[in-house]
């Protein structure tokens, strides 16, 4: 195994952060989606009802959709930075506690006659010394392996956090790509993509739970469906 990859494993052993990633990137890239579709879903009311020939250019629709995803990337990655270097700072705290490496721990009671005739046993003495010296030195390297590791863990999620919703916000986008002028049927291409966009999400998280992939795909359809119900009542 490559020394990069371990270290990779490593840490992921440590913190477990391909998990959260994992989680992270299935949420925000679903929220990413939902949000740039109620944007795409006010354009699409707006060329049928207002607009006569029913066609809007599509630059307009790309300002709005890539600025929100940007806007999205760099709010995930703040935001889940700062979050996941406050928890990865309390778990760090917890194992200098559980290690006892805290200024604050209090002293055993010995017996301080006992402590004297060891203290005279000269041999006895630097063996102990020689002990503590290895125990500090291995402390010093465990800290150090979880410092390294926490804070990979936290750059990788937030990473994974500001770039899940942004890549879901650019799946919607893609027809506009190509069209100068989006008319009715680009908007549908759109709302293609994002149907089997949810559904492959709906596949991965029926995997990951092992429960039904039929259920999770249809509780991920509700919420889109509902998106374009209530949106299309309340801009109708």
């Amino acid at each position: 195994m490559s020394k990069p990859k371990s270290k990779f494993k490593a840490y992921d052993n440590i913190t477990h952060f391909s998990l959260i990633a994992r989680r992270y990137f299935i949420n925000n890239f679903y929220d990413g989606i939902l949000t740039v579709f109620g944007i795409l879903l006010g354009f699409f009311v707006l060329i049928l009802k207002d607009i006569p020939q029913h066609s809007i250019s599509s630059i307009y629709i790309l300002l709005t959709g890539v600025s929100t995803s940007i806007t999205m990337f760099f709010s995930g990655i703040s935001g889940s930075y700062l979050s996941e270097k406050a928890e990865q700072k309390k778990m760090h705290t917890d194992l200098e506690k559980a290690m006892g490496l805290l200024n604050n721990e209090q002293p055993e009671e010995r017996d301080i006659e006992e402590e004297q005739r060891e203290i005279e046993k000269a041999m006895l003495k630097q063996v102990r010394l020689k002990r503590e010296k290895r125990k500090k030195e291995k402390r010093k390297q465990v800290k150090s392996i979880y410092t390294r590791a926490e804070n990979f863990a936290s750059l990788v999620v937030s990473f994974v956090n500001g770039v899940a919703p942004f890549l879901g916000g650019l799946m919607p986008l893609i027809p506009f790509f190509f069209v100068p002028e989006a008319n009715f049927f680009t908007f549908l291409y759109s709302f293609v993509i994002i149907f089997f966009c949810i559904i492959f999400l709906g596949l991965f998280v029926g995997r990951i739970s092992q429960e039904s992939r039929i259920k999770s795909i249809l509780q991920m359809l509700l919420a889109f469906t509902l998106t374009m119900v209530i949106v299309v009542l309340f801009l109708g």
